[in-house]
């Protein structure tokens, strides 16, 4: 049996791009699902934070923090937002910037950590993507983040205690530092079974097509090795 190609995959919750890249990369693996031979693949989350630096209850909207971090018009964020919510509904995802709560997201983060702790870290990184851009819930605070936790089957007193206590921040760091060492600057970022790497929300097909051409050398070093 073939192991499991690995998908190491750096985001941040903040990150439109991410969820874009998260939404293709799915749609990109469920293509290649009826392959008479499918690529078997097991993916991870990893720590990225794009503005460590913003407080945790953001004064203003999305606009308001485009125009100030990146030092551009309103009329200029209001493009880019116009852009990404385009491209985001091609991937089906109805982006709302409109009631869009910009907050801090090493908490966020911490808790993926918790998550996968206990097996349901892909099922909370989607809970708190479709959060923050689809629905407008708050993603930094404490009480948000383990209702948040509760919705895809986490214990919330547990889920409080791994908040409170920071005891998962080191490998939020880890994880950064890790970013660090690979040269990665931008997210999303994925690192294909420890030796591709592919940058950016990429399309559907090109995850299919990567995924398929990993299986395959897979296969190949597999029957190698038998021969």
């Amino acid at each position: 049996m073939t192991d499991a190609i690995k998908i190491d995959v750096w985001s941040d919750i903040a990150c439109p791009w991410c969820y874009i890249g998260k939404r293709n990369l799915e749609n990109g693996l469920a293509a290649t699902a009826d392959d008479d031979d499918a690529p078997v693949v097991e993916i991870e989350y990893h720590s990225f934070e794009l503005s460590p630096d913003t407080p945790e209850d953001f004064d203003g909207g999305e606009v308001d923090y485009l125009s100030q971090h990146k030092g551009i018009s309103p009329a200029q964020a209001r493009e880019m937002l116009d852009r990404v919510t385009g491209v985001a509904a091609d991937a089906g995802l109805a982006y709302r910037f409109d009631i869009l709560k910009h907050t801090n997201t090493v908490k966020a983060h911490e808790l993926l950590h918790f998550a996968k702790e206990n097996g349901k870290q892909l099922e909370l990184a989607e809970v708190l993507m479709s959060a923050y851009f689809l629905e407008g819930k708050h993603v930094g605070r404490d009480d948000d983040l383990v209702a948040l936790a509760a919705e895809v089957g986490l214990d919330e007193d547990a889920a409080r205690e791994a908040l409170a206590s920071q005891r998962y921040r080191a490998a939020v760091r880890a994880d950064q530092e890790q970013a660090q060492q690979f040269g990665i600057t931008g997210v999303p970022f994925f690192v294909i079974d420890g030796k591709y790497g592919v940058s950016g929300a990429q399309p559907v097909e090109a995850f299919s097509q990567i995924a398929r051409q990993v299986w395959g050398e897979r296969r190949e070093a597999s029957a190698t090795a038998d021969a």
